[in-house]
Formats: C-alpha cells, sequence, structure tokens
C-alpha cells in the first residue's frame, strides 16, 4: 500500500505527464511498478516501457500486470537493464520519467546518464523527483542520514534546481520545478520534481 506521500508524488508526475500531453512513456528505474501500474490504466497512455536492473522486482512487476489482463500487457514492455544503458529503449517515448531513482547514484554515473538521456537518446521531455533534504527533519531524519541506506546523496531544492538547470541547459532543454508532499513555504516539501521540456518540441516552454 503506497504511503500518503508516495501517493501523492504519482499523482503529480501523472499530471505532469498530462498537461505534457504524452501517451507514450519511459518510467526508468521502474521498480516494482506502482507507477507504471497506474499508468497502464490510463486510457490516455498509448505505451509505457518500463526499466529495471532487478530482475526479482521486474519478475513481480510482470506477474502484477498479468493480473491487469491482456489488455494492460499489451501496452507495456518491460527491459531488464541498468540506468545508464536505459537509453537504448526510450525509442519514440514523449517523456521519459524517472522518479525517486537519481540519488541512488554516484556522482560519476549521474554524469553518464545525463549523456546517455539528455544528449544521445534526447526525449521530449523528462521528469525527474528526487528527496528534499531540507525536510529531513520534519520526518525525523538525523541530520547525518540518509532517508534510505542505498540513496547515494539527497539534495536541498537549490542544490537541485541548479544541478537541473545545468544539464537542462548542456543539453538544449528548459527546467521547471515543483514541491511535493505537505509543502511548508519555508522548506518546501518532501519530495521535489523537475520537468525537463527540449527546447525544439512541441510546445517547450516550461
Amino acid at each position: 500500500m503506497p504511503t500518503p506521500l508516495h501517493a501523492e508524488r504519482l499523482e503529480a508526475v501523472h499530471n505532469a505527464l498530462r498537461a505534457l500531453g504524452a501517451r507514450r512513456v519511459a518510467d526508468l528505474g521502474c521498480g516494482d511498478g506502482d507507477f507504471l501500474i497506474r499508468l497502464a490504466a490510463d486510457p490516455d497512455i498509448d505505451h509505457i516501457t518500463g526499466v529495471e536492473i532487478s530482475r526479482a522486482r521486474l519478475d513481480a512487476l510482470a506477474a502484477r500486470l498479468a493480473e491487469g489482463g491482456p489488455q494492460a500487457q499489451a501496452r507495456v514492455t518491460l527491459r531488464h537493464d541498468s540506468l545508464i544503458e536505459a537509453g537504448r529503449w526510450i525509442g519514440e517515448a514523449d517523456c521519459v520519467v524517472m522518479v525517486e531513482v537519481i540519488e541512488h547514484l554516484s556522482p560519476a554515473e549521474l554524469v553518464r546518464l545525463e549523456r546517455r538521456i539528455l544528449h544521445e537518446a534526447r526525449p521530449p521531455a523528462l521528469i525527474l523527483t528526487t528527496p528534499n533534504a531540507e525536510y529531513n527533519g520534519r520526518l525525523g531524519v538525523p541530520a547525518h542520514r540518509f532517508r534510505h541506506p542505498e540513496h547515494r546523496f539527497e539534495w536541498t531544492r537549490s542544490e537541485f534546481r541548479g544541478w537541473a538547470r545545468r544539464v537542462a541547459g548542456r543539453a538544449g532543454y528548459g527546467a521547471g520545478f515543483q514541491d511535493m508532499g505537505g509543502v511548508d513555504p519555508e522548506i518546501g516539501g518532501a519530495s521535489q520534481m523537475a520537468i525537463l521540456i527540449r527546447y525544439e518540441a512541441p510546445g517547450s516552454a516550461p
């Protein structure tokens, strides 16, 4: 059962996809598939490609899709691959989505991901969410720890927005932002989202 924060995050990303008019979506680091299952039930989404490095999680997702019947399965393609190599499966996706994924990467991997997705695959849009480190105290997370032991970093809003604007600018994208999850005027929300839109793509002003 998704937590209220997770549910709010998925709703925000889904709404962003609707606003973009995206019909073909690539979900990188799709995990057990909470967001992918949600998209598979949306009649306005024509196809979803899910990419996940964990074979066990991918198998669990395939089982969940089977429960949804052949219609849902027909609109989904699952790929077993790393995030860095996921660019090869983006294809004709209108938007690439990475929900709470980038914080699991090392700095070197983040640079490679930027190159593979924004400079080589070049999708019309990319949506990223990541924890907001400013909110950790509100969640009871000690200052010297991350929210999850597998996180390699957690950024403040200024750090995330600075990074997103830099990588977007280098690749010819614009960047917009949204706070999510118990938003406080001083520290933002528990999670944060960046929407990167390729300048030459239709309707490209985030």
